[in-house]
């Protein structure tokens, strides 16, 4: 795999592939077996957008895997100044060894990808978080034991995280129903991806989209960039909101995954969050063990 850029571009089994070896970095960390693939290779790290858990999960992981991270933010480097994309990849292509960012506009990672000469990561943008999801796929499949056959369900948004649930979860064989406000659906682009699938669902219900649900998944309804957008936001998503009684549709062992930050009393509540807390941190600490495996398989760690 010369890049992750986004699910679409991945097959359903090259995410089975990327999880088997998240397990097996995961059983070697947690049993203090090292586990240095990358020796001596560096990770450049772009940030256009903040980031907890991608920064520290990223420069642990590269570091865990031997390697070393460099970190570039918008404001301490050309890109945040206007330099070319195009130039900036095959600048840095020069110096390091791979290259991950989290930005807004999913242009500028495939303009990396292609002007660049180094693997490419995108650890966000506003179309898609496709390592995010990666360790979604990996933690429903660590309790639940499988991933074929489960219904996963998101409630919220049409946004990156909907997309890349939607693409990720489709392709290893789970049914997937998503619940969201007119306005607010996914672009056509996932949804003509989607509608090839027998086991997709697109509902303006969140109550008909949880039923029967393996896997209940929410972000928050007012992601980075959009902060003005608040109080129309929380208009339009009343109702949208993962609680006990819309808990009570999905299936009785049923599991509730959140990628964090969470705003308790808005998509989740409280009681709800709480309830399911070991599967949403393991779910965090997760991102780690995704994200070296995605390190090892894009810069040549196998």
């Amino acid at each position: 795999m010369k890049h992750l850029l986004k699910l679409l571009d991945v097959t359903g089994e090259e995410i089975l592939e990327i999880l088997n070896l998240a397990d097996q970095l995961k059983y070697e960390t947690k049993h203090g077996i090292e586990h240095h693939r990358l020796k001596g290779k560096c990770l450049g790290m772009i940030f256009e957008k903040s980031s907890t858990r991608t920064r520290v999960s990223f420069e642990v992981g590269i570091n865990q895997l031997g390697g070393y991270a460099v970190v570039l933010g918008a404001e301490g480097s050309q890109i945040g100044r206007g330099e070319p994309v195009q130039d900036t990849a095959r600048v840095l292509s020069r110096y390091v060894d791979g290259i991950m960012i989290r930005t807004f506009g999913q242009d500028e990672v495939e303009a990396l990808a292609e002007y660049g000469s180094v693997p490419v990561i995108n650890g966000l943008t506003d179309f898609c978080h496709p390592c995010q999801v990666l360790a979604d796929l990996m933690t429903v499949r660590e309790f639940k034991g499988t991933l074929e056959g489960l219904k996963l369900c998101f409630i919220g948004d049409g946004n990156n995280m909907m997309n890349s649930l939607i693409v990720g979860g489709l392709k290893v064989g789970m049914a997937v129903s998503v619940a969201c406000p007119e306005g607010y659906r996914p672009p056509q682009k996932i949804l003509d991806f989607a509608r090839q699938y027998d086991g997709f669902e697109l509902t303006g219900d969140p109550m008909q989209a949880v039923k029967d649900a393996d896997v209940v998944i929410t972000d928050v309804w007012t992601s980075m960039g959009q902060e003005e957008e608040r109080q129309k936001r929380e208009a339009a998503f009343k109702g949208y909101c993962v609680d006990e009684k819309l808990m009570a549709a999905a299936k009785p062992d049923a599991m509730v995954q959140h990628c964090l930050p969470a705003h308790r009393g808005e998509e989740i509540s409280a009681d709800v969050f709480e309830a399911n807390a070991s599967y949403i941190f393991e779910e965090a600490e997760n991102r780690l063990h995704v994200q070296k495996a995605v390190l090892v398989k894009t810069m040549g760690g196998e």
